[in-house]
């Protein structure tokens, strides 16, 4: 078993082998031993390729790599998923860009009935951070079994993932490097809450692999490829975030962002150009999904959807909305207004849950 594993992660470490390329070649050829035991001669006769990748001292690199990494995976206790496997993601294999061997530690089912990615700006606003963890919270309470998926990084990714923990639902963290290492450092301790709470650390890449800026490019195609649909919380013109809506468009997978503000300059564009649907709760998820929620049949509370608002509320919510996150002082100076008479104006909105209150007297709308 461990022969025939260490010629699967030498197959998969060949450049440029993916679903696809392998599919071909195992079409040819008995299995991956073959492709690294016949000469060069009679594989490039079979493959009628003049590639490098065929020649003997490549391919005699490629094991003694995977053999170091059967030393790795065996120390550690390390997952391998390979595409053949009934353990690897089923969604990854609609991809065609999808890597043909995974690695991880944990255990939650890859192949689990609802799977949600959520992804953001690293430079994320204390609202993003609320609504990713008010979504994740509505998913948990009305598909219990869901799972989420994102990168581990700083912002949306990590609010995501800690939102998870928070309330109950497994996630998946997909790394741009091998799992002998977490990046960043500092969310190691996450990381371990998410393996011991029933999620799962995942990577592409070889504990051997140099972790260098194209990795999380690659890795946002896993992240696209593994759910249902992609949420962007919150994203600038240019970004990660709208790297990985677009794949996974490209995958034919649902794309949700949320409008507003100067934060969600990226996902503005993608409503506009039809290639994302507003998203404003968990409802929109499972309505668009037609996912069978558990809350269809639960009596709902009434809200006041539509609050009386006295002229001086009403000013102060023109303002935050305005500037969708902003301090007491800026809104003090614009209206001019004592700060007592905004600090009540802003109690008696939050009491009404039009808006909401964040740290360091910042506020935004509900």
């Amino acid at each position: 078993m461990s022969a025939d594993l260490v010629y699967k992660i030498a197959f998969a470490s060949v450049r440029g082998m993916g679903v696809d390329l392998a599919q071909k070649l195992l079409e040819v050829l008995d299995d991956e031993k073959d492709f690294f035991s016949i000469p060069e001669r009679e594989l490039r006769a079979i493959t009628h390729s003049r590639s490098k990748i065929l020649e003997r001292a490549y391919r005699n690199s490629c094991i003694e790599m995977a053999e170091k990494e059967m030393e790795f995976i065996n120390q550690h206790h390390i997952n391998v998923s390979y595409f053949t496997d009934e353990s690897y993601p089923q969604r990854l294999l609609h991809a065609p860009d999808a890597p043909i061997l995974l690695y991880s530690v944990g255990h939650t089912d890859l192949n689990s009935k609802h799977i949600v990615s959520i992804v953001g700006t690293r430079r994320c606003s204390e609202y993003g951070k609320h609504m990713c963890e008010r979504i994740v919270k509505e998913l948990a309470e009305s598909i219990p079994d869901v799972v989420t998926v994102s990168g581990l990084a700083l912002g949306i990714d990590i609010a995501a993932h800690n939102a998870s923990l928070k309330h109950g639902v497994p996630t998946l963290a997909v790394q741009a490097c091998g799992l002998n290492k977490i990046y960043p450092a500092e969310h190691r301790n996450a990381a371990e809450k998410i393996v011991k709470n029933g999620g799962r650390i995942i990577s592409d890449y070889t504990s051997q692999d140099v972790l260098h800026r194209g990795n999380f490019v690659a890795r946002n195609r896993i992240i696209a490829a593994l759910s249902d649909c992609t949420i962007v919380i919150e994203s600038a013109e240019k970004g990660g975030s709208l790297i990985t809506a677009n794949l996974a468009q490209s995958y034919n997978r649902d794309v949700f962002g949320r409008a507003g503000d100067e934060f969600s300059k990226g996902c503005n564009q993608l409503i506009k150009r039809n290639q994302a649907m507003l998203v404003t709760s968990a409802t929109d998820i499972v309505e668009a999904l037609r996912w069978d929620s558990c809350l269809t049949n639960k009596p709902t509370q009434q809200l006041d959807l539509f609050p009386t608002l006295t002229p001086e509320e009403q000013a102060v919510v023109d303002v935050i909305q305005q500037a969708g996150d902003i301090h007491i002082n800026a809104i003090t100076e614009k209206l001019n207004i004592p700060v007592y008479r905004v600090m009540s104006t802003l109690m008696q909105l939050d009491f009404k849950g039009v808006i909401i209150t964040m740290p360091g007297c910042r506020y935004a709308m509900a």
